[in-house]
């Protein structure tokens, strides 16, 4: 990981953010790799899903993907969700050791814990674009989760 990083807190635990790569609203971080996008779950997600333990894909290996566009779902300890694609993109490539290990996701978020990727040319937001996003919408985000955050 980076070592320049942006921390925000969710009650007393630290959601730690790296600099060197983009962010979504949708709770994912984006890092050109070569000439691809590596795409994950950021810190503050993790925290909120909790331990995920399965990773299904809907969609197949090589396809275009539309922002906001189902294509997969994943199963943590707090609830099954469907994931969407932060950005539009061609070619889209799964971690294939996630199937085999989910956990990853949990232990190592922004390493070897990547979702998928794919080529893609949009605008993404900044860590302090995100970091600032996650301020505004933090109050509402605890009552939602009542409490569920230590």
């Amino acid at each position: 990981m980076s070592e320049a990083e942006l921390i925000f807190m969710m009650g007393s635990y630290e959601a730690r953010f790296p600099t060197d790569r983009f962010y979504a609203l949708n709770h994912m971080w984006m890092q050109p790799v070569d000439d691809r996008i590596r795409v994950g779950f950021t810190a503050y997600s993790v925290r909120l899903l909790q331990d995920v333990y399965f990773l299904d894909w809907e969609v197949d290996a090589g396809v275009s993907v539309k922002p906001k566009q189902t294509i997969g779902e994943i199963e943590s300890s707090k609830a099954v969700s469907h994931l969407t694609a932060p950005i539009a993109g061609d070619d889209i490539q799964f971690n294939e050791a996630l199937l085999n290990d989910p956990s990853l996701i949990n232990t190592d978020g922004y390493g070897s814990g990547w979702l998928f990727s794919l080529k893609s040319e949009v605008e993404m937001l900044t860590a302090e674009d995100y970091v600032g996003h996650l301020e505004e919408v933090w109050k509402e985000t605890q009552r939602v989760i009542k409490g569920q955050v230590q």
